[in-house]
Formats: structure tokens, sequence, C-alpha cells
């Protein structure tokens, strides 16, 4: 059965009665347009731009054209923040052949990107947005030739199943050391560049984020609750460090897989799927006892287990839940490991399914003090001006909103594919769905 995301309060309230669940809801949305200051840069609003992996940069890794087009979007919609999508620190870690990879050679690029989306901003808004850089290694789904060429940090036959992954394919401790060092050099080229801060992604069952949950690994990165935060912890630290008071260093962290344990972070052993957010709680604290400024948190992986990720109304196959208990896990996990860490912003995940009542929840949860900014993801590729209608307390235009049908995700898995809004963006991405997906010329 298909649910529709919800175009008001009243169709709301009835998925929440049909679903069992229930959110703190607000009128008053004017706490979305409230400032912030982080790491001593002024945000002008509670709204995040997720980062959206468009796949369509040049060869080399630079921005290419869409690329620009979705982030002049995204800096004229009015966005507090815009996450600058994944960029590879190291070339074996591309997670498709047009990934953005952050090099000499495109340097200036992603020099010029920035100041565009910065100059873009003043001109329609009036004020900056702050535009932060995902750093990131794409370990089991490197694919830098648009072959799979997965590096793990162990095998999981939940993934993998009767065709294991050569253990060759298992990267060594040393090769770990250097990938940490390749986030903090990239984090200090980021500052340099123009970007207001820097990510060290740790989330979807990327590299970083499998080797929270490497239970069954020997040597320093496996095992222990220590070790298995080593690489994350140091490279926040480290950042930190390098990049001084004045520069925002943050990670999007999975607090939660969805695998059962050994082979999930957040599971405990006998409880099949249930989270049991202990170590979440411990990892945020250590994070933020090492420097991190801000913590943006999901849960789940897009590829295996999407309806924890980003609940939807049409996907790949049929969710084994509700939709909604899928965006109550999300809002009130993240709600409750933020707890512990009161005093450091937290961005929340997976309001795109709330559709037209998003900003509402969202408005509840943050005057209650739950968490700190709204994370827009897919919201974003249909309603890139959705920032500016919630924080001139407008109600979300259901024209415009994203109706979470999949395709835009269905375009990012064929070879060649760069996604975006077929429904609300067809101009640009009906043909590409026509000729991807459909098979239609």
């Amino acid at each position: 059965m298909a649910y529709n995301v919800p175009l008001n309060k009243e169709a709301f309230l009835k998925l929440c009665d049909e679903s069992g669940t229930s959110f703190p809801y607000s009128e008053d949305i004017s706490c979305l347009a409230k400032n912030i200051e982080i790491a001593g840069k002024k945000i002008n609003n509670r709204i995040v731009y997720q980062a959206m992996e468009g796949c369509d940069g040049t060869y080399d890794g630079a921005p290419d054209e869409l690329t620009y087009r979705r982030y002049l979007r995204f800096a004229k919609g009015g966005a507090g923040i815009i996450w600058f999508e994944a960029t590879a620190v190291l070339g074996e870690g591309r997670a498709n052949p047009r990934q953005m990879y952050l090099t000499a050679k495109t340097e200036d690029e992603f020099k010029k990107i920035v100041n565009d989306i910065k100059e873009a901003g003043i001109k329609e808004n009036g004020f900056e947005p702050i535009v932060i850089i995902q750093l990131t290694h794409s370990g089991r789904y490197s694919k830098p030739e648009g072959t799979p060429a997965p590096l793990i940090a162990y095998n999981n036959p939940i993934f993998e199943k009767d065709n294991p992954i050569d253990k060759s394919r298992i990267v060594t401790d040393d090769y770990l050391d250097t990938l940490g060092e390749a986030l903090v050099n990239g984090a200090v080229w980021a500052k340099k560049l123009g970007f207001d801060g820097a990510d060290i992604k740790s989330c979807h069952r990327y590299l970083l984020s499998e080797i929270l949950s490497a239970y069954n690994r020997e040597g320093k990165y496996g095992g222990s609750f220590e070790n298995r935060t080593r690489l994350l912890t140091n490279a926040v630290k480290e950042s930190k460090v390098l990049t001084g008071k004045d520069f925002i260093i943050t990670s999007r962290l999975n607090v939660y897989d969805g695998f059962e344990y050994p082979y999930g972070f957040a599971v405990k052993e006998g409880c099949g799927i249930t989270p049991d957010f202990t170590e979440s709680k411990m990892l945020v604290k250590q994070l933020v006892a090492n420097g991190i400024d801000m913590i943006d948190m999901t849960m789940g992986n897009p590829y295996f287990n999407p309806h924890v990720n980003r609940p939807y109304s049409q996907g790949g196959y049929i969710p084994p839940e509700h939709p909604m208990v899928g965006v109550q896990r999300m809002l009130d996990g993240i709600s409750e490991i933020a707890s512990e860490i009161k005093g450091t912003p937290v961005i929340c995940s997976g309001i795109s399914f709330l559709g037209a009542v998003s900003a509402n929840v969202c408005a509840g949860y943050i005057s209650e003090g739950k968490f700190d900014f709204a994370g827009y993801g897919r919201e974003t590729l249909a309603y890139p001006s959705c920032a500016n209608a919630i924080t001139s307390g407008e109600n979300l235009d259901p024209k415009k909103l994203c109706i979470c049908c999949s395709k835009c995700t269905e375009i990012m898995r064929k070879p060649g594919g760069t996604p975006g809004c077929v429904i609300r963006d067809g101009e640009v991405y009906m043909p590409l769905y026509k000729k991807l997906v459909l098979g239609k010329e």
C-alpha cells in the first residue's frame, strides 16, 4: 500500500492515526527563522539543505553545468546552511566517475562554486549561506571507473550474501591511517577555498560509517568501542585543531544502521534490529569532547533499507512499516541522542515525507529543545525555495512538494545517471528518467 505525503494538517493527522504515531506540532514556525552562531559564524536560519549527491561533476571531479545549476537554485532558496555534496578525498574512494573530487586540478572550480553560492545568496536574500563540504570515502560503494571496486572494513553477509567480497579488498590499518590524514588535509584545504566548514562523513555505510560496526575486525580500528570510533574521532579532533575556532567541523553521522549485530551500529546483540542508542550517545559525547561544533544525525542505508533512511511513498520494495513509523524513529531517536550533548547544535533528517507540515513538526521539536535545525534532503531537489517559504512564515505549497516517489533515486542507480526531481523539475530530469530508467529516447 502506498501512503501519500500529507498536503495539509488534516491529512497529517490521519496518517498519524493510521500509523499509531505522534509528533510535536507547532502552528508557529517562527523558530525556524531565528539565527544562531556556530564557530563564530552567524547562520541566518534553522533550515539546512542536506548533502544531495548529483553525480554530475566532470570526470576530473570538478563541478559541472548541472552542479552549478543545482547549487545556485539552493543558494537563492534561502537556507541558512547548504551542505555541499559528497566529495572524495582519495580517488579510489569515489562512488562514481563523476563524483566530486578535491584535488589541485579541481580546487579552482571548488573555490568558484563556493563564491558563486555566497554571491547568489546575498543578491537574492541579503545574506551569505553557510557552505559546508562533505568529505568522504565511499568504501564498499566505490566505483571510480563506473564498475564496482569496493574497499571494505570487513565482510558483511547481509550485503554480500553468497558472493563475499575478496578479502584483499579489506582495507588495512595503514590504509585507514592514510585516509584519516586525507580527511584532515581536506578540511584544511576546504577552509582555504572559502568553505565555512567540513563534514567528516560517517553515515549510510560508507567507509567511516562501516567501521563503527566493525565489531569482529582485528587491529586498532576494530573490536572495542575505542577502536571502532578512533578514525572518526581523530579526524574530527585533528581537523578542528588545524582549522581553528572560526571553521565548523561537523559530521553527517549514522546513529543507527538497522542491521543485526555484529553488522549494525547501535543495535544490541540478540535483539534483532531494535535500536540501542547506548554507543551512539557515547560517540556523540566523545566527538563533542574532541572539538566537533555540530552534528548532522541520520540513520539507515539508502542502498539496503531506505525506508529507515528516507521513508517514501513509492520505492524499490514495499516497506515493512508505515512511513510515519520511520519518520518518528528518526526524529525521536535523534532527539534522545541530542539530549546527551545539550549546547552542541544538532540537525535532524528524514522529514521530506512529512510534506506540507514538515516545518510545523520540526518547529515543534525545536521549540521543545529537542534539536536545532531542520535538515531537508529530497525536498530541496523538488522545492529549492522551500526555505524562503518557511522563514517567511508561509505554508509550503502542495504543488511544489517532493512526493517521495523515489524517481530521483531510480535515475541515480543507473550508470551515468544524474539525479534530480522528475516531477517538479521535469524539463531537465524527465528526459533523463525516460532514457535511463524507462529505456525510451
